[in-house]
Formats: C-alpha cells, structure tokens, sequence
C-alpha cells in the first residue's frame, strides 16, 4: 500500500468521524426543533408542551447538553459506523441512502435508551419515534454533506 493510498484512507476516516461528531450535533438541534414546532400546533397534546421545553433546555444548559450529546454518541455508535463502513466499502454516495442511515440509527439509539418501547407503544412512542428519526433523516443528510459525498476507501484513478 503506498503512502497516497493511506493518506486517501487516513483522510476518509477523519472525514468520518468529522461528519459524525457534526451531525449528531445537527440531529439534537432538529430534535429541538421538530418539538418546539409540534408543542405549538393548536391542539397538541400536553406531552409535546414537556417536550418542547426539555430538548431546548438541553440545548442551553451546557453540561447537559454534553451529557445528551455524548449518551446520543454511544446509543448511535455502533450502527452509524456499520453504517458508514458500508458506505466506503461499496462507495455509496446517494444522499437519499445517508439520510435513510441516519434515521435508522437514530432510531435504533433511541430503542437503546427506551428498551421496552416494543412491548409499550403508546401514542407518545410513536410520536418519538418518528421525531426521532425525521432528526436522523436530518443528521444523514449532514452527515453526507461533509463526509458522504466521496465516500469510498479506494482512492479514484488518475489520468495521468
């Protein structure tokens, strides 16, 4: 292997991990956000006025802001680097396929955290779940953007 072939590999896993530490932060303000928007729909349920304020006060309140960040890091982990190995091994640049990652595994986090979400699917679940994962949806997209777009470990040929 020569040295442009691990420099070109060495640069795609900084690139990685890069767009991975970005992203999740992107996924916890569009977490925010989609809550904030839903608590102010006339007639939401009160569930969402609770859960509008808490993802804010994540977000204001530094040590727990980095609590939430480095807990989303570890329930996510795992799946977006299978994920994102998948990608470089195959070369898969599709934006469509990173944000379908992203809301995966952003919903595979979230049933870490709440194991017993399968047997107990009430409303408010299902609502989670699906905030949960349309922030995924936001954090792949990001995640392509910055890492994505040139995936793949095999350095391109150049005409030369």
């Amino acid at each position: 292997m020569g040295m442009a072939t691990a420099k070109h590999i060495l640069k795609r896993i900084l690139m990685m991990l890069a767009g991975y530490l970005v992203a999740v932060l992107v996924g916890l303000v569009a977490v925010a956000a989609i809550y904030g928007v839903l608590s102010s729909l006339p007639d939401a349920p009160q569930y969402f006025d609770v859960m509008g304020v808490t993802p804010i006060a994540v977000l204001v309140v530094p040590p727990l802001g980095m609590f939430v960040y480095f807990l989303t890091i570890v329930v996510t982990g795992l799946q977006t680097l299978i994920f994102a190995l998948i990608a470089e091994f195959f070369s898969l640049r599709n934006f469509l396929l990173h944000m379908f990652f992203g809301a995966a595994a952003a919903a595979g986090g979230f049933f870490l955290i709440w194991p017993g979400t399968t047997e107990d699917m009430d409303p408010e679940r299902w609502a989670d779940i699906g905030i949960i994962a349309a922030a995924g949806l936001f954090a792949g997209l990001v995640y392509w953007l910055i890492a994505g777009r040139e995936a793949g470990f095999r350095r391109p040929l150049t005409a030369g």
